[in-house]
Order: C-alpha cells, then sequence, then structure tokens
C-alpha cells in the first residue's frame, strides 16, 4: 500500500477557512459590464437578475465562483453582459453590503436599490397593487 505523503484528505480541506474576511479593492463596471441584483436563485449556477438599467435577465454563475461564492437572492453582482445574447449575462463578481452600501453612496448604484433585501421583501413590492383579491365583506 502507498504511503500518505499528504496532510489530509478533502475533509481537512473542507474544514479550512482559508478566505477571511480581508479588505479587498472595490471593482467597478467597465464597457460591457452592469451592476445587477438577484431575485430568484433558479438552480444549476443559474438565477433571475434585475439589472439596473431596467432589465430582467437570466443570469449565469461563472465557474471560478460556483461552490465557492455563494449568490443568494437579494445580492448585488457585477454582471458581464453577452454581445450575442441580451438576455443573459454572466455572473463576474459578488459585493458584499459594506461594498454595495459604498457602490450607492459613489453614485454607481441608483438610489432605489435596495441592499439586503430578501426575494420575499422583493416579490412583495413587485407590482406595488393593492393587496385586494376581490373579495368584498361588507356586501356579505
Amino acid at each position: 500500500m502507498p504511503k500518505n505523503k499528504g496532510k489530509g484528505g478533502k475533509n481537512r480541506r473542507r474544514g479550512k477557512n482559508d478566505n477571511e474576511e480581508t479588505k479587498r479593492e472595490l471593482e467597478y463596471k467597465e464597457a460591457g459590464q452592469e451592476y445587477a441584483q438577484v431575485i430568484r436563485m433558479l438552480g444549476n449556477g443559474r438565477c433571475e437578475c434585475f439589472c439596473f438599467d431596467g432589465v430582467t435577465r437570466l443570469g449565469h454563475i461563472r465557474g471560478k465562483m460556483r461552490k465557492k461564492v455563494w449568490v443568494t437572492a437579494g445580492d448585488i453582482v457585477l454582471c458581464g453582459l453577452r454581445e450575442f445574447q441580451d438576455e443573459k449575462l454572466d455572473i463576474i463578481h459578488k459585493y458584499t453590503a459594506d461594498e454595495a452600501r459604498n457602490l450607492k453612496t459613489y453614485g454607481e448604484l441608483p438610489e432605489t436599490a435596495r441592499i439586503n433585501e430578501t426575494a420575499v421583501d422583493l416579490a412583495m413590492e413587485g407590482d406595488g397593487s393593492d393587496d385586494d383579491i376581490g373579495i368584498d365583506f361588507d356586501d356579505i
């Protein structure tokens, strides 16, 4: 049987927390990129994103970020727009809540952008109509 030369298996690597919170430089959008907010996760590394140019697109989490950076509903992300498919985009970078607040104060994100909002909050606010379901109890 071969001798073990390593320092443990995959469970040891899983237990490590290499990426402690370090101060990283704020990434701004360039040409062909847009800021977006994740509306809901669809599975298989895909999600529905509301870009701050006013269009809702299908987002795809890039391979380098999959299983390393967890993207959830309500997160502010930097996306690369596809030249050949306008309805799809690629998620390049996920901003923390502090970074998103900094982007908002610098004027990169619109004032209407909501940071740390869950999918339920976004859906409740969605259409802006009354919660009237058509039943009037005064008539009964």
